[in-house]
């Protein structure tokens, strides 16, 4: 059943206000400067370009005030490490922080973030955002700790010139794993030159490869990591080790990245800004932001993106309902426990993302929007021609597990691939040793057997 892209992201987002003068929290009111610290890494400098043009629409707005933009120039997982350390002390605490929806409820249990409720009940384009994505910024008391802005999907982006040099149908349409494998297969056969096929895997890559390629990978089995309903973690899982052999047919089989390439933390600047537009990769594993870098306004200009690269959604493992399986996550603005001047910190949050604001990034960044007047504006709509497919399959996404320990999880997720794919396990001893350190990790009391 077809959806319109406003219930789409409402179901699936579970990843403007000038000074209000609003009191909530314990503001000190003492500092004239605040401190709004992000990610910039990459290929990925649209969030940098996008806060630059809220620093200096604030500092317009409220004269005497200073934004101090402090980018942290870093990988995921270094990116988490940094801003943890800044968290630490008061001196070097942000006031306003890019923070990752996985991490709202770990940092919030950790103390480095302060509760938004009082803010959002008085302002009024709360009510523009979609209800799940609201969800994203909870952390586990219910409070609100971050606001969203944007989700994603993942899916296989492919080269339609090399799959017509290659004898591959275009449009491809996979129905199961061994589809897209047998593919990368072609291509390698075909084309000896090129990288058949991208799955961001081992440690290096971090939440990229436990979310992006593992999960994408698991969740196509009908098997989780997380039992909902009972609150434990999975063991004993077949699609847990069904998914590490899907790593070790790609790496093992020489159809993707050698493991040297796949272990580089550029890899993913690489797979955006080289690999893809200089036609050296045919498939892709990646995220719906990708096109981002390809745009006029992004960092590597590819006018021909469009003509050139298709979409397909990743298959389910052999084709079960619902045919096909994606991961959604998202980032959020949240504001620092320690900050010294709540209001102002507040005040820079609902201006970076109100509807212009928010659009303006929604497009520059290829964010889904999970703000209703921004998904039905026709400008946001038109601006990206891959942004219909990337909403539709939102109906087919599934969620990190929102717990305080995922991090750690997730950490041991990405031990098991690179065992597996450099050959220093198979996936049946890879996949007990994931079991055994989750236990370690939660108990044995919060943990239960495949279903």
């Amino acid at each position: 059943m077809k959806r319109s892209l406003a219930t789409v992201l409402a179901l699936g987002a579970a990843s403007a206000l000038v000074l209000s003068g609003c009191s909530a929290g314990d503001s000190g009111g003492d500092s004239n400067t605040i401190k709004v610290a992000y990610q910039k890494f990459g290929t990925f400098t649209q969030l940098d370009a996008h806060m630059k043009e809220v620093k200096a629409a604030f500092e317009a707005e409220n004269e005497g005030m200073t934004v101090e933009l402090v980018p942290i120039e870093a990988q995921q997982n270094d990116y988490f490490t940094k801003l943890a350390l800044m968290n630490k002390s008061a001196a070097t605490a942000p006031d306003v922080m890019y923070e990752d929806t996985f991490m709202v409820e770990s940092d919030a249990d950790a103390g480095y973030l302060a509760p938004l409720d009082e803010y959002t009940a008085e302002w009024t384009d709360w009510d523009a955002f979609y209800d799940n994505a609201k969800g994203a910024g909870l952390g586990g008391d219910g409070k609100t700790y971050g606001i969203p802005m944007g989700t994603d999907t993942r899916a296989l982006w492919y080269n339609k010139d090399l799959f017509g040099q290659a004898g591959l149908p275009v449009p491809w349409e996979p129905k199961t794993w061994e589809d897209v494998l047998d593919a990368a297969a072609t291509v390698k056969a075909k084309l000896p030159d090129v990288i058949p096929l991208n799955v961001y895997s081992g440690k290096a890559q971090g939440e990229a490869a436990a979310m992006q390629g593992f999960e994408m990978l698991l969740y196509g089995t009908g098997d989780t990591l997380y039992d909902t309903e009972d609150k434990k973690w999975v063991t004993g899982s077949q699609g847990f080790e069904d998914s590490l052999t899907f790593i070790k047919d790609l790496y093992q089989g020489e159809l993707g990245p050698t493991p040297e390439q796949a272990l580089d933390k550029n890899v993913g600047t690489l797979v955006a800004a080289e690999w893809l537009p200089q036609a050296t990769l045919a498939i892709d594993l990646d995220g719906s932001w990708l096109s981002g870098t390809w745009l006029e306004t992004g960092t590597a200009p590819w006018p021909e993106w469009n003509d050139v690269m298709g979409q397909a959604p990743m298959p389910t493992q052999d084709g079960d309902e619902p045919g096909a399986t994606s991961m959604s996550g998202g980032w959020t603005l949240a504001m620092g426990a320690k900050s010294k001047n709540k209001d102002a910190a507040w005040d820079f949050i609902a201006l970076a993302l109100d509807k212009d604001n928010s659009q303006a990034y929604d497009i520059a960044a290829s964010q889904i929007a999970v703000r209703s007047d921004v998904s039905e504006d026709p400008d946001y709509q038109a601006a990206n021609p891959s942004f219909g497919f990337f909403s539709e399959i939102v109906e087919v996404t599934n969620f990190r597990p929102a717990t305080s320990d995922y991090g750690q999880i997730s950490s041991e997720i990405t031990v098991a691939m690179e065992a597996v794919m450099t050959g220093q396990q198979s996936p049946t001893d890879a996949a007990k040793a994931y079991d055994e350190a989750l236990v370690r990790i939660v108990g044995e009391e919060n943990t239960m057997g495949a279903k």
